[in-house]
């Protein structure tokens, strides 16, 4: 099998998956209406797409292609909306939160797919650990070459995308200690991590081509990197982040992504190279770990700070973008969040210290996501 070629795609247009959690409206435990929740949408016309994802207790959402952030939050609302009416009609809710709070994995029930049977088999109990949800954001890239030099520019990022979305501190009833705990279960897959360092799209085909000669991957969904090309759609997709508990906070991350990449790409500030993963996976545990007050290694400088105040030196960087974009509400969000550290993970960590119980935490989850 061979790779698909990339198309060429207008660049820094985006788009933004979130994978949503379905609740009963009882206890608030996850709970089997996927299909239930396709069947009632399935002739609603929406800028986007609504699709089943491996168990019955998720759901995904996509916008179609963004240029700007007013477009996304405005498809991203008409999106949500009509997925909260349908769940209302169903008696469920839906909610946004990287992990459920209580859930019990081994309580779950695989989608009736091809594929995701095939994942069920292949990876047995760690297909229904699998019930964590993510928001994944593509970005265009004017060709090949471009998009790898991007996805290699964009990981000395990726502390910042994984502490503003944070949203799982909760795993099985559990306060784990991290901000995303959601990563962990994303770690114990063969094929997750960082990408090979390749710049020259002829060498990625190399690698792939090798790989397919292995047997371990039949197509570039078997990548479960933190950042991955998307060849057939002109991307590269970033899918380090937690589900957001609301539309609009996904907005804002997806729009800070746009930003930097328009940085990246226009102003080349980066030579990328290998040693750059040096601390990747240190600077990635401390954002999973410590969410916007860990600390992160500028592995150019080798300049310690807090991801916080790396993230507002960089917004201060790339403000010229922002305008050029219509990003400039967006990074100011994002500006706020940094300065505040009180992303999705603290909000819910205060909800449960207040009322003293994780049923309650996924109701107002579900309220925060009606907005």
């Amino acid at each position: 099998m061979s790779l698909e070629t990339f198309v060429d795609s207008k660049p820094f247009t985006f788009g933004v998956e979130l994978e949503m959690q379905i609740v009963n409206t009882h206890d608030y435990d996850l709970t089997k209406a996927g299909s239930d929740i396709m069947r009632l949408i399935k002739d609603q016309e929406i800028p986007g797409n609504i699709t089943p994802e491996i168990t019955e207790s998720m759901i995904e959402l996509s916008t179609g292609i963004c240029t700007h952030h007013e477009q996304a939050v405005t498809d991203l609302r008409k999106i949500r909306d009509v997925l909260v009416a349908a769940a209302d009609r169903l008696n469920v809710g839906l909610c946004g939160g990287g992990t459920h709070a209580f859930q019990q994995w081994s309580d779950r029930r695989i989608v009736d797919t091809p594929r995701f049977q095939y994942l069920s088999e292949l990876y047995g109990y760690l297909a229904k650990q699998f019930t964590v949800f993510g928001q994944h954001v593509h970005i265009g890239c004017p060709d090949a070459d471009s998009a790898l030099f991007l996805l290699h520019s964009l990981s000395r990022f990726i502390p910042h995308f994984i502490a503003l979305s944070a949203s799982s501190p909760y795993v099985q009833g559990v306060d784990t200690g991290f901000h995303s705990a959601r990563l962990n279960s994303v770690f114990a897959f063969p094929l997750s991590g960082r990408a090979p360092f390749v710049l020259s799209w002829e060498d990625f085909k190399d690698y792939f081509s090798k790989m397919v000669h292995t047997g371990v991957v039949n197509s570039m969904k078997d990548f479960y990197w933190d950042i991955r090309p998307k060849p057939g759609f002109g991307t590269i997709e970033v899918r380090v982040m937690d589900t957001p508990l609301s539309v609009e906070r996904a907005a804002a991350i997806a729009c800070y992504i746009q930003t930097l990449a328009r940085h990246l790409l226009t102003d080349r500030p980066i030579t990328p190279r290998e040693d750059d993963y040096l601390v990747y996976t240190f600077n990635r545990f401390q954002a999973c770990r410590f969410g916007l007050a860990g600390t992160c290694v500028n592995p150019q400088t080798g300049e310690r700070r807090t991801i916080s105040e790396d993230i507002l030196e960089t917004l201060d960087t790339i403000a010229p973008h922002g305008e050029a974009l219509g990003s400039t509400r967006a990074l100011a969000e994002i500006a706020t969040l940094a300065r505040a550290q009180n992303n999705d993970a603290s909000w819910l960590r205060n909800v449960v210290a207040e009322e003293k119980s994780l049923h309650e935490a996924v109701r107002q989850q579900c309220l925060q996501w009606r907005a």
